[in-house]
């Protein structure tokens, strides 16, 4: 593995950020870390469709996780140090991320649909080709909710590996008012782990194939969410 691909994996200096900037973003890694770890080995997972997981390796290819912005809390614990990669903004928000991420065992590329968005998609390629796994948040990083983008469409397409779309349905949790409504599992939770079947995309597939499978994407998720909440009613009634 090359040095550049290793690189993902090692939490970056803090040297283009001011003395304050750096306590802040060191405090926030350490709290989210923490918060993460803790309230996530309290979880009780439930897995439904982890034979469509399977049907990738079984392909020889590694699956693109593909997943909504709001349900990242629990998700992120669960496939912790799998040598998951993720794209990252380059803002302050993105560098503690980024840290945070890393100490759970992902990669981390910075970048994102508005800056820096096109040099992370020839990162991200460049990683696949060396067998690592990417992650979207496919609405992310900032809507609109629960809207596929065309991010990891366009990622299948030139590695030839696929989407495999996925939630992870809390039973109780806390919504916070963010723009996606995220959601913070509460302590001790059951948690309902559902996997679609992967999409693949054409290596050949043009502006039209690429959207009907942006809309394949889109319907993937809207139909998870759905069985997710039923879970959660029935848990709850």
């Amino acid at each position: 593995m090359s040095n550049e691909i290793v690189n993902v994996y090692k939490i970056g200096p803090l040297s283009n950020y001011s003395l304050k900037e750096c306590i802040m973003i060191r405090l926030a890694d350490r709290a989210f870390y923490l918060l993460i770890r803790i309230i996530g080995s309290t979880i009780r997972y439930e897995i439904e469709g982890w034979e469509n997981f399977e049907a990738i390796e079984k392909m020889g290819k590694v699956p693109i996780y593909s997943f909504w912005h709001n349900r990242i809390f629990a998700g992120t614990y669960f496939f912790r140090h799998r040598g998951i990669v993720v794209i990252t903004s380059q803002s302050m928000d993105g560098e503690y991320i980024a840290r945070f991420i890393q100490r759970l065992g992902y990669g981390a590329i910075r970048g994102s649909s508005t800056r820096g968005g096109v040099g992370a998609l020839i990162e991200m390629i460049r990683c696949m080709k060396q067998g690592l796994p990417m992650a979207f948040t496919v609405d992310g990083p900032k809507g609109p909710r629960y809207e596929a983008k065309s991010g990891p469409v366009l990622l299948a397409k030139k590695t030839g590996n696929p989407m495999m779309p996925f939630i992870v349905e809390t039973e109780k949790f806390y919504s916070v008012k963010s723009w996606d409504r995220l959601q913070i599992p509460k302590p001790f939770t059951r948690a309902k782990m559902i996997i679609a079947q992967p999409i693949y995309v054409e290596k050949t597939a043009g502006d039209s194939e690429i959207e009907i499978k942006r809309l394949e994407l889109q319907m993937s998720l809207d139909e998870l969410v759905k069985r997710g909440e039923r879970w959660r009613k029935n848990r709850v009634s």
